[in-house]
């Protein structure tokens, strides 16, 4: 399958057509520029001692926090000049979730991939918004969606003649306040034909699971993300934190971030031993 699979530029970095397994990962939420500074760097000397690829993400804006006292991020402004001083500094690639259709035209003039989070995959006009600003756009498939019908969404970005397209899975609903995540749904992604990432953090989330806030399971990211692995992804996407438990938004499911080197080398020798991506 590899092969077949269409190559995705975000900035320097290539996913898929069995490139080397990348990394997306930075914060949750954008909290200040000195924070996201500091994760981007670690993680930058992450890859460079590992030969890896890094995507740097962080959210300028979560808008689909559980709760309206909850802490959203910086906006749309101050968190892309943050994003722009990392791509300047460290000249990382950058993405970030927009939710609205009138976010593109500022959100694409900064950053490398637009991300549309998952229970926005299905929204028609924000999907051909993202597709016409020409950037790469990773779609989260939706926690109430099948894999096949990705390709629906996928199909949208296409219409609109752009083909950059990235797909992720972050787990389905199973009850109230619980995911799981189905790894046949990697594969069945893949059948797309565009690069696939598996997000590890979000999908031990336990959505609205602490009342004003989502529960999480961090202790079953390094499993899943081994799994995900083996069956075969073009990247990993991991929330990390200098100090999840003051984190100030998905603390309970972000790996910290003294964690993340010894995670990462165990990722690359299950991807060396299986070939790569299946």
């Amino acid at each position: 399958m590899a092969s077949m699979m269409r190559e995705v530029k975000v900035g320097p970095v290539v996913l898929g057509a069995g490139r080397p397994l990348a990394l997306i990962a930075g914060p949750c939420v954008i909290e200040d520029q000195e924070t996201t500074l500091e994760i981007a760097r670690c993680l930058q000397d992450i890859c460079r001692r590992n030969g890896s690829p890094l995507i740097f993400k962080g959210s300028f804006d979560k808008a689909n926090r559980t709760s309206v006292n909850s802490f959203r991020g910086p906006g749309l402004t101050e968190g892309l000049r943050i994003l722009q001083r990392v791509k300047e500094q460290l000249g990382i690639p950058v993405v970030s979730d927009i939710h609205e259709a009138s976010q593109v035209d500022l959100a694409s003039g900064v950053l490398d991939m637009l991300q549309i989070p998952a229970f926005l995959c299905r929204q028609t006009d924000l999907l051909i918004a993202a597709a016409n600003s020409g950037l790469p756009v990773n779609v989260k498939k939706g926690q109430f969606l099948a894999p096949w019908d990705m390709d629906n969404v996928a199909g949208k970005i296409a219409s609109a003649g752009n083909r950059n397209i990235v797909l992720t899975e972050r787990g389905t609903s199973f009850g109230y306040n619980n995911l799981v995540v189905d790894m046949r749904s990697l594969v069945i992604l893949r059948h797309s034909g565009y690069p696939v990432v598996f997000d590890a953090t979000h999908a031990v989330q336990l959505p609205g699971g602490a009342g004003t806030s989502s529960a999480g399971q961090r202790e079953f990211v390094a499993d899943l993300s081994r799994a995900a692995t083996a069956v075969g992804v073009d990247a990993l996407f991991w929330e990390v934190h200098p100090d999840p438990s003051r984190a100030l938004c998905d603390g309970p499911n972000s790996l910290p971030l003294d964690q993340v080197e010894a995670l990462w080398r165990q990722m690359l020798s299950i991807a060396a031993a299986v070939g790569g991506v299946n």
